[in-house]
């Protein structure tokens, strides 16, 4: 069964209104055609009027350039440190057009979960490091010890030794 093409279009429109995924679709040139609202959001792109606009001024990538050049099609994960953002990308050539499709899923917070677990596996490795210097500063502290009271106790015995062989004698 198929839906009558209004119905699809509306469907489509709908899917693009409120998917959390950014789309963005680019001409040759890869000026901005469409944005959905995601993308403002992934990107704090605010109210800012983007149709016409350059993508890679949004994106801070030049991801639609690759994909261009590439053939069309790019699968790309990237960061922008300064904003907080980062995300994968397809980028994909729209059949019959002059249009490129990039879906933006937003992966901030896995990175960022990411980066918080390799800093307190780092930490973790950094604090077993010091327990393991501690503790063989303690061995090597008691047998230092150990070392110098044994000396002791030889000299002391040895000395009873000494007494008692010149009493037998």
């Amino acid at each position: 069964m198929t839906l009558p093409k209004s119905q699809v279009s509306a469907h489509t429109s709908a899917i693009l209104e409120h998917t959390p995924n950014g789309v963005l679709l680019v001409d040759r040139k890869t000026r901005i055609r469409f944005v959905n609202p995601a993308f403002c959001v992934i990107f704090q792109c605010g109210n800012q009027e983007l149709l016409g606009q350059l993508a890679k001024d949004f994106v801070h990538s030049d991801c639609f350039d690759r994909a261009i050049a590439a053939g069309g099609s790019l699968l790309a994960k990237e960061s922008i440190p300064e904003h907080g953002v980062s995300f994968r990308v397809g980028i994909f050539p729209i059949e019959g057009e002059d249009l490129y499709c990039g879906i933006f899923i937003d992966i901030s917070d896995e990175e960022k979960a990411r980066k918080d677990f390799l800093e307190l596996r780092a930490q973790t490795l950094k604090r077993a490091q010091e327990v393991i210097s501690r503790q063989m500063q303690t061995a090597q502290e008691i047998a230092r010890l150990l070392g110098e009271t044994t000396a002791e106790t030889k000299v002391l015995l040895m000395k009873l030794i000494s007494l008692y062989q010149k009493e037998s004698q």
